[in-house]
Order: structure tokens, then C-alpha cells, then sequence
């Protein structure tokens, strides 16, 4: 099995293209095999939301709701920061399948022995 993937993301939809490049690489890593998790913190715990990602961030690039069926179908996990995310005010129901409110300590426990990062 191919190794580990986390890509961190704080950014929203205030930097559309810098949510695409992070969903083009959770992609690419998810449709590889490795086992992938995206922790999403500040104005991206919107985007583990269902209908908030939506849109194109330039011409040529992916859609955004594109990349996130990929990401699931692949097996890609969302883990939003539970701070972030209740300070925002913002509805549990409306988190999409793939994601869950887990911290830090979460995340370490999902990273175990080692993952490649990437942060945006």
C-alpha cells in the first residue's frame, strides 16, 4: 500500500484557485491509492459543507463539485477542525459523508507512523 497523504487546507473560497490545487493534489493522491485525509481549518471548514464548493476557480481548471466526487469515490476523508468550525456557527448536518469534526489530536492518531503533507 502506498504511503499516507495529508493535505491541510485554511483557505476558502476567498482563493478559489489555491482550493483547486488543494483538491487536485488530495485527488491525485486519493485516486493513487494512498490513503488520503484532508484537515480543513478557518474559512475551509465551509468547503467539507455540502453545496458550498461549487464553481470553476478559472478557465481551464476543474469544477470544484467534480473534484470532490472524485476525492470521495476514492476513498478521500475530510477532517474539519472542530474549533474552526463552531465558531463559525455552523450545522453538523450539513458536513458531506466523507468528513468529520476531529482536532488535532485526531489527526495525529490518523497520521500514526507518517504521512506526506502538503499545506496550502
Amino acid at each position: 500500500m502506498a504511503g499516507k497523504a495529508v493535505i491541510s487546507l485554511s483557505t476558502g473560497l476567498e482563493d478559489p484557485e489555491k482550493v483547486t490545487v488543494a483538491f487536485l493534489v488530495a485527488v491525485g493522491a486519493a485516486e493513487s491509492g494512498r490513503p488520503t485525509l484532508m484537515f480543513q481549518a478557518k474559512e475551509a471548514v465551509r468547503l467539507a459543507m455540502d453545496g458550498v464548493a461549487t464553481g470553476v476557480a478559472c478557465d481551464g481548471c476543474p469544477a470544484l463539485p467534480d473534484l470532490l466526487t472524485r476525492y470521495e469515490k476514492a476513498g478521500g476523508r475530510f477532517m474539519v477542525c472542530p474549533v474552526c468550525f463552531n465558531a463559525k456557527q455552523l450545522d453538523k448536518g450539513s458536513l458531506l459523508p466523507n468528513a468529520e469534526l476531529a482536532g488535532s489530536v485526531q489527526l495525529w492518531d490518523w497520521i500514526g507512523d507518517g504521512a506526506t503533507t502538503f499545506s496550502y
